[in-house]
């Protein structure tokens, strides 16, 4: 199974290990797009402090982010799965898991990224500041600008098994699975059962949880339908909706009662 995460918006501090390979990240097909934003973002931040704080959106109580930007090339790297915190992350809790479920961890997340395109929790990288949402002047929008490298690349890394969808909206334009992949994987809403709305932080903390429960319960589906009774399972509700045609992703929506 392979699982679409969305990065966080906060980062920890870069490692004080080995710098930023890029030659050495998981899907080394993408290595060259990679290189183009990381060139195009670290000559931004390193030549005008303003403008690339205009670019990013950033306000000025996060001005030190041009900073850290314009070093990427140098900064220390630490794994992925360090590197981004938040509400998603702080669920998962990475760190907790035993041998076995963070070498599935490793095989089966993929974390999308503007700056990376996709990394493994494994891959060791710099903290940085850098949205999908983005319009690099030289390269334009980055959900835009990722979709061919990813085109290329992801359908082989899907494999043969289901795809659990969790990314946010900005991060799914990068990569929309087609044929044979679309109609194996499944997105995810989190809605709150009595209201049916999507509330944005038990969103987060519930895809955590439910990543965190496949992970250590060894769960191995061989498609969406046994992904669907996996989480049932595991004690999740869920409502599942089958494609009407082939080619299309299963929409499964977890209730959840209480939120937290």
């Amino acid at each position: 199974m392979l699982v679409l995460l969305p990065p966080s918006e906060g980062k920890a501090a870069s490692g004080r290990g080995a710098p930023l390979k890029t030659e050495s990240l998981s899907l080394p097909g993408l290595t060259a797009a990679r290189e183009a934003v990381l060139g195009e973002l670290v000559e931004l931040c390193a030549a005008d402090e303003e403008k690339a704080r205009e670019v990013l959106g950033l306000s000025e109580g996060l001005r030190g982010e041009v900073a850290k930007n314009a070093e990427l090339r140098t900064a220390g790297a630490r794994p992925a799965g360090e590197i981004y915190t938040g509400v998603l992350y702080d669920a998962l809790d990475l760190a907790s898991l035993d041998a076995d479920a963070r070498k599935r961890a490793a095989r089966s997340l993929l974390v999308f990224s503007g700056l990376w395109g996709a990394v493994r929790v494994s891959d060791r990288i710099p903290s940085y500041r850098c949205s999908m949402g983005l319009k690099l002047p030289g390269l334009g929008a980055l959900g835009a600008y990722w979709r061919a490298p990813m085109a290329e690349v992801l359908p082989a890394v899907a494999g043969n098994g289901p795809v659990l969808d969790l990314r946010s909206a900005a991060y799914a334009t990068a990569w929309k699975p087609k044929g044979e992949v679309a109609g194996r994987t499944a997105t995810v809403r989190v809605l709150h059962a009595p209201t049916r709305k999507v509330v944005s932080h038990f969103n987060k903390a519930t895809k955590g949880r439910i990543v965190r429960s496949l992970l250590t319960s060894g769960s191995a589906p061989e498609g969406p339908a046994q992904l669907v009774e996996a989480l049932r399972d595991l004690g999740y509700t869920v409502e599942a909706e089958e494609p009407a045609k082939a080619g299309k992703p299963w929409s499964l929506d977890v209730l959840v009662e209480e939120i937290h």
